[in-house]
């Protein structure tokens, strides 16, 4: 049996990985800013997060959600504490996309309504409602497609204004738009979502999966602004590279049995990880780092004036620029530092482990400054 080629993949194999470096199969070491889309969150193989796995695993991996599993209260419990968000609820599910898809539902039970206002580059995932919502058309299929979602350009708050009624049952907005080229919205902008979801009754759903647990300097994007989600949903940092997402709910939602469910979901050893990262992150003080580091990235980076443009907070930045894509890989092959990009919007993306040093950073800006030097130069 061959594998379904959807991949587009560099001829790389990684068979090490430790804080921010991995090692190939031909025992290259690589810089990892990029951190697998934005899932390594506490550096690779933290002795902590396999300490606590393997002790879990050696105890009991897997039960189901019909008996009691104390893990997923202190995962919730710890997961409030550190994100402020304490009067909430957790759901817990295996994926980003499976998070929206849940948050969804929330909103749809909770007004009786299926209308839901999305934004322009916005990404979601890629089943079934997620895809709808997301802003590609080359990964929707004929199945996904629906008129229950309205597109509105992102930041426009007259656009927005004018198409909101009492129709919709939910507004999904990034605390940071990830895959649309680290696009961020405005504070009157959100502010405007929340005001219009309490004048209609809608629900205001903040996808926090690739910019939420503390990439962006604090735990979650949206809380670069004032305000506060109805349901904010959670995957990607969540587990380090365990397979756990979540959709935080607010105290609104009323549950009743069987309203939603999940195999895998909230499983002993996905607990054991989330729970890992949240002590690590809270041990580390990896927030304080996140936003330390990425000022000074952010800083380093404004030197260049072949960059275009510059956005993001945190250690969640996005380069603008010409040539994005070969510099990108010049990145990788000779300097050996992964990176990803948002080939919409011609730019980089870093998303690095949140214990990055200053040092590590240095490492880049140096290699950074010889590829994009070399490329104006070839211009």
């Amino acid at each position: 049996m061959n594998l379904f080629d959807v991949y587009p993949i560099f001829n790389i194999e990684p068979v090490k990985a430790q804080g921010t470096n991995v090692w190939d199969s031909d025992g290259n070491q690589y810089l990892d800013l990029y951190g697998g889309h934005a899932v390594i969150s506490i550096g690779h193989s933290h002795p902590h997060y396999v300490q606590t796995i393997t002790q879990q695993l050696e105890k009991i991996g897997f039960y189901s959600n019909s008996v009691k599993i104390p893990l997923q209260e202190t995962l919730a419990q710890k997961l409030g504490e550190l994100s402020g968000y304490t009067d909430y609820s957790l759901f817990l599910c295996n994926s980003g996309a499976e998070a929206n898809e849940n948050a969804f539902k929330l909103a749809s039970f909770h007004t009786g309504r299926k209308k839901v206002i999305a934004f322009s580059k916005a990404f979601h995932g890629r089943t079934s409602a997620a895809v709808s919502a997301t802003d590609n058309p080359s990964i929707i299929a004929p199945i996904n497609e629906t008129d229950n979602v309205v597109f509105l350009p992102f930041n426009d708050e007259q656009a927005l204004a004018k198409a909101f009624s009492d129709e919709i049952a939910a507004v999904i907005v990034e605390g940071l738009q990830g895959v649309g080229g680290v696009q961020m919205p405005t504070d009157s902008f959100m502010q405007q979502i929340r005001q219009l979801c309490d004048q209609h009754g809608a629900v205001m759903i903040a996808d926090e999966i690739q910019s939420g647990y503390g990439r962006t300097g604090k735990f979650f994007a949206h809380q670069h602004t004032s305000i506060k989600p109805d349901l904010i949903t959670v995957a990607k940092g969540m587990g380090n590279g365990f397979p756990i997402g979540g959709v935080l709910i607010s105290p609104k939602f009323e549950a009743k049995h069987g309203m939603l469910g999940t195999t895998f979901g909230g499983n002993h050893l996905a607990c054991a990880a989330g729970i890992a990262v949240l002590e690590v992150m809270e041990q580390e003080n990896l927030l304080k780092n996140a936003q330390e580091v990425g000022d000074y990235l952010l800083e380093q980076l404004k030197q260049f004036p072949q960059i275009k443009d510059l956005r993001g907070y945190g250690l969640m930045i996005g380069i603008e620029l010409p040539e994005f894509n070969e510099i990108r890989k010049k990145l990788l092959f000779d300097h050996h530092i992964f990176t990803g990009v948002s080939g919409g919007v011609q730019t980089i993306r870093l998303l690095p482990p949140l214990n990055l040093t200053k040092e590590e950073a240095d490492q880049f800006i140096e290699a950074f400054s010889k590829v994009v030097n070399k490329a104006s130069v070839q211009l």
